[in-house]
């Protein structure tokens, strides 16, 4: 399992979310890959699309199932991740690192705020590392 990097907060739908400034990097969590199994394809969202805290603006396809990603935060996609598109299994790999998906300008910080810290997603996975 990956080391969790202290500087996350998480969603209760298994993203992370890191934040330095103004923008943050989003991707799924180590567990969520785990559960996912081998990824196969990854959709991610258009730069300078609008996105809202809670939506769905991705999608990861396993050998398993699909599965919606949701952006933790409101703002604006400014970059996004092409090797995870060419390269799914980056986000089996390297979930916290080059597996990551997209980045975003946030309209609206105080959304952080309703995050989970990376003690309550791991209660919330019944203490297996995030």
């Amino acid at each position: 399992m990956s080391k969790v990097p202290s500087n996350l907060k998480y969603t209760k739908s298994h993203e992370w979310i890191r934040v330095s400034g103004d923008t943050a990097m989003v991707g799924i969590t180590d567990h969520a890959q785990h559960e996912l199994t081998d990824i196969v394809f990854v959709e991610l969202p258009d730069v300078g699309d609008k996105v809202k805290a809670g939506d769905a603006c991705a999608v990861v396809e396993s050998v398993k199932t699909a599965s919606d990603i949701y952006s933790p935060v409101s703002g604006e996609i400014l970059e996004t991740n092409r090797s995870v598109v060419d390269d799914p299994a980056l986000v089996n790999s390297e979930p916290f690192d080059s597996g990551w998906f997209f980045k975003v300008k946030l309209s609206n910080p105080s959304e952080l705020d309703a995050l989970l810290t990376p003690d309550k997603y791991k209660a919330q996975i019944g203490g297996q590392a995030a």
